[in-house]
């Protein structure tokens, strides 16, 4: 049962890292990034290919993974969000055209795979790099590697760093500005653009960070973006699209049902069940749009934190 905790754990920590970056992204130009999955599938690979070409910790390649990530957003707000944007494109024209940027990418990685195959003459389209994680130490029967704890680490940095960035610096005042309120900004001075092309970094290498350390906890092939893009929309949602730490928050929740609820439902009723445990998300998804659509960070957590310590005598 350890394992499985620690796993969920990992597995959390990277999906919501990037529905973060999905988060992110729909925050400040309203685009529904289906390329998103594209974005983390590429970090998978970055981190593949430059540990079996240069060697070394595959941990020493996730930052790599994250810039290779932001570029790709770049990329993308580049040749297309940006003239949607300025051409005023609704929601669901934006929403499209990262689609067909995603059908894009997933075939310039399929011929990526093929051609390294010929070249390294071994399979590309699948690989495991959990295999190379450092054990740290075991308890009982359980190994506890590297990843668990460097996980968990990360996600803590890029929510303390998420926070003084946008309350401590004048570029992430400016980027809650153009959010909150895009006409005030221009008043003020604040390009707009320069606040969608930011966030579009920010959103792609977030989703590059959680492929990295995902890398290191789930097999790597090909469709992987096509595997993870049900939880990871399914955490920005659950978590609320307008709240970074929501998503955050929404990725653990996301995480851990999914590996803990098929767990407990293939101790009950079989393994047969491990084939269905994507459901448990959209049926985690479907719920919330029904009951709260708003997500888990627009519930008033400062009031309920006050009644806690209210209970609690402080």
């Amino acid at each position: 049962m350890l394992d499985v905790i620690l796993t969920a754990l990992a597995i959390s920590s990277g999906f919501a890292l990037a529905a973060g970056g999905i988060t992110i992204i729909y925050m400040s130009t309203e685009t529904f990034n289906f390329a998103h999955a594209s974005m983390v599938a590429y970090a998978f690979y970055t981190v593949f290919v430059l540990n079996l070409v240069t060697g070394g910790s595959p941990y020493y390649y996730i930052p790599i993974a994250a810039l290779v990530s932001g570029a790709i957003g770049v990329i993308i707000y580049f040749t297309i969000n940006k003239w949607l944007l300025r051409a005023g494109a609704t929601m669901v024209t934006l929403m499209m055209s990262t689609l067909g940027a995603d059908l894009i990418l997933y075939g310039f990685l399929n011929a990526l795979a093929e051609n390294l195959t010929q070249i390294f003459k071994r399979d590309m389209r699948y690989f495991l790099l959990a295999e190379q994680d450092i054990l740290l130490f075991r308890i009982g029967n359980v190994n506890v590697k590297l990843i668990h704890i460097v996980s968990l680490l990360v996600v803590v940095v890029i929510i303390a760093a998420i926070q003084l960035f946008l309350t401590r610096t004048k570029f992430g005042i400016a980027m809650r500005t153009t959010v909150e309120n895009p006409t005030l900004a221009k008043v003020l001075g604040i390009n707009p653009e320069t606040v969608y092309l930011a966030s579009w970094f920010i959103g792609g290498a977030m989703a590059g960070l959680g492929g990295g350390i995902l890398s290191l906890v789930m097999p790597g092939e090909t469709r992987i973006g096509l595997v993870l893009i049900v939880p990871l929309f399914a955490a920005a949602i659950v978590g609320g699209l307008y709240s970074i730490f929501g998503s955050l928050l929404g990725g653990f929740l996301i995480g851990v049902s999914m590996q803990l609820g098929i767990y407990l439902l293939a101790q009950a009723v079989g393994s047969w069940i491990n084939a269905y445990k994507y459901i448990i998300p959209l049926a985690m998804m479907v719920v919330t749009l029904l009951v709260y659509p708003q997500g888990l960070g627009a519930l008033p957590w400062g009031k309920y934190l006050s009644r806690f310590r209210r209970f609690r005598g402080e």
